[in-house]
């Protein structure tokens, strides 16, 4: 293989259109530290590589696994997979997690020198969860525990630890700002989850979706749209926030019609969805950020 077949494969690996949810609560968690008075922007970009390191890794971790437990297969109907398609080795994909999580742990360290303990935790649980979503005795995408993890991660820790940071506090507003950041990123998930709810099954996935079922996803998936676009008028009534708050209701249109698509769309015309759903987490998540800035 050529090195720029190389290289193309390991883009491919890296899920390019996935890593908008390593900026967004990053972004957020910075924004509500301005709105403080407190931004540093090199702790950000700093975050932000570690972040979006972070997910590079857990999403070569999630290649390898579900390759060799027989999840990914040429016949999968979502986006390649490098291992399944025979681009990438296993010993690569062995030596590349290990090397993108050993480099967002050192980056991290400056971090750590700035934000103490805490920030050292959160690194370190954000690269072991990163691991355990499909990997170790008990992978947490195969019994049930992605979506948690997903929520919790690239949501309410991403946030919050990102505003920790900056103003080494923490504060209510800033784990509810942390919600729709969790929720839109879940949704993804949920839509990838949704499509492969049969090859899941066949494999022994045992996620939300195969559990209970095309209607629970699809009643998942309109309540975290709900619960995020609740939060603007919550900040706005009980935290004194300003009008421009409301900047994610722009989004409204895009929230409607991924709805209307995960009802209508069936096989890999959900990857459409799946695209849309994550331009919708990231266009929120800039106009959130916009609106605590402004």
């Amino acid at each position: 293989m050529s090195d720029n077949n190389k290289i193309q494969s390991w883009l491919i690996a890296s899920r390019p259109r996935t890593l908008l949810a390593a900026f967004v609560p990053v972004m957020v968690g910075s924004a509500v530290a301005f709105n403080e008075g407190k931004l540093n922007i090199i702790f950000s970009l700093a975050a932000l590589v570690c972040s979006v390191l972070i997910q590079v890794g857990t999403n070569f971790t999630n290649d390898l696994y579900d390759y060799l437990n027989g999840a990914d297969t040429i016949k999968r109907k979502g986006p390649r997979r490098v291992l399944a398609s025979g681009l990438i080795s296993v010993n690569e994909m062995k030596a590349a997690i290990i090397i993108t999580f050993l480099t967002a742990f050192l980056i991290g360290l400056y971090l750590v020198y700035h934000g103490g303990f805490v920030i050292l935790a959160i690194g370190v649980l954000s690269i072991l969860a990163g691991f355990a979503y499909t990997a170790g005795p008990y992978p947490l995408a195969y019994n049930a525990l992605g979506d948690v993890f997903v929520f919790m991660f690239f949501g309410i820790v991403g946030t919050v630890g990102t505003y920790f940071l900056h103003t080494k506090d923490l504060s209510l507003v800033s784990f509810i700002s942390s919600i729709p950041v969790g929720a839109l990123v879940t949704n993804i998930l949920v839509v990838n989850n949704y499509r492969d709810i049969d090859e899941d099954k066949e494999s022994g996935k045992k996620t939300l979706a195969v559990k209970f079922g095309k209607n629970f996803s699809r009643y998942q998936f309109i309540f975290l749209i709900v619960i995020s676009f609740l939060v603007p008028l919550l900040l706005f009534i009980s935290f004194d926030a300003s009008i421009f708050i409301f900047l994610p209701y722009l989004t409204l249109s895009i929230a409607y019609k991924v709805i209307t698509m995960i009802y209508t769309l069936t096989g890999t015309e959900l990857n459409k969805t799946l695209e849309l759903t994550a331009k919708l987490s990231a266009i929120y998540g800039l106009l959130f950020s916009a609106g605590f800035v402004l």
